[in-house]
C-alpha cells in the first residue's frame, strides 16, 4: 500500500489544511442526480457533510481500514447515513450507476501507475450514469517547493520529510516513527490524457475551489469531466 495506517491516528491534523473543498465537492453533489460516491472516503471528512446538506446517503469507498472505522463512528455520531465499503478504487463496481462520483484530498496520486489510474477512470466513466460527473484535486507539481521541502524536517501534525524522487515523480512523507505515505504526481497533460482514453469529457479545470482558473502559477487541480454521450 502507498498509505501507512499509522497516518490514520492523526488524519483530522493532517488534513486540517484542506477545507475549501468541502463546500465545492457538496455543490456538484447537490447538483447531481443519482447516488453519490466519494472514492477515498477516509473517514468521512467530506462524505459526512455532503451527506448533511443534500439529506441523502454517500457510498464512501476505501482500502483502509483504520479510516473507515473512524467513518462509520463520525457517521454514527453526525446522524447521517454513509454506505462505507472496504475496497480498491481500481475495482470500482457499484449496483446502480451514479450521479456523482468525487475523489478528494489528492487521494488519486496514491496510485502509482499510469495504468492504475487509467483503469480507474474507465471503472469511473462506466459507472456514471448518462450526465453523471466525475470530479477530483490533486497537487500540481511545484519544483521550487520541491527544492524548498526536500528532506526537511517538519514539526507539524508529527515530525517529518518530504522526500522528492523526481524521476519516479513520487513524493514520500515519511514520519520519525518510519511510517510512510506516498504520492505519484502528474502533469495536466496526463490528466488530460486519462480522461480522454476512459471516455469522459471535461467541464472545468480549475486552479483552486473558488472557480479560479488554472494558470502557470496554480499549485491545485481542480477537476470536474463529464459521461461523454
Amino acid at each position: 500500500m502507498s498509505w501507512d495506517e499509522a497516518f490514520a491516528n492523526r488524519y483530522d491534523e493532517w488534513a486540517a489544511h484542506m477545507t475549501a473543498d468541502v463546500a465545492f465537492y457538496t455543490e456538484l453533489a447537490r447538483a447531481a442526480d443519482g447516488p453519490l460516491v466519494e472514492l477515498a472516503v477516509g473517514n468521512g471528512r467530506v462524505a459526512i457533510p455532503i451527506a448533511r446538506a443534500t439529506g441523502r446517503p454517500v457510498i464512501g469507498i476505501d482500502s483502509s481500514p483504520a479510516m473507515l472505522r473512524q467513518a462509520r463512528a463520525r457517521a454514527v455520531d453526525a446522524g447521517v447515513q454513509l454506505d462505507l465499503r472496504d475496497g480498491d478504487m481500481r475495482d470500482l463496481a457499484l449496483d446502480e450507476p451514479a450521479g456523482l462520483i468525487y475523489c478528494p484530498y489528492r487521494a488519486l496520486l496514491h496510485l502509482p501507475t499510469w495504468a492504475d489510474r487509467r483503469r480507474t477512470f474507465e471503472r469511473v466513466a462506466g459507472s456514471l450514469r448518462p450526465g453523471g460527473r466525475f470530479a477530483w484535486n490533486a497537487f500540481a507539481f511545484d519544483h521550487n517547493s520541491a527544492v524548498r521541502l526536500d528532506g526537511r524536517r517538519q514539526d507539524e501534525p508529527v515530525p517529518h520529510a518530504f522526500r522528492f524522487s523526481v524521476g519516479e515523480n513520487r513524493l514520500d512523507i515519511v514520519t520519525e516513527s518510519g511510517a510512510v505515505s506516498s504520492m505519484w504526481w502528474a502533469t495536466k497533460n496526463e490528466w488530460l490524457g486519462l480522461i480522454d482514453v476512459a471516455g469522459l469529457e471535461l467541464e472545468a479545470l480549475y486552479g483552486g475551489f473558488e472557480g479560479e482558473p488554472f494558470t502557470d502559477s496554480s499549485r491545485e487541480y481542480v477537476f470536474v469531466t463529464g459521461r461523454r454521450g
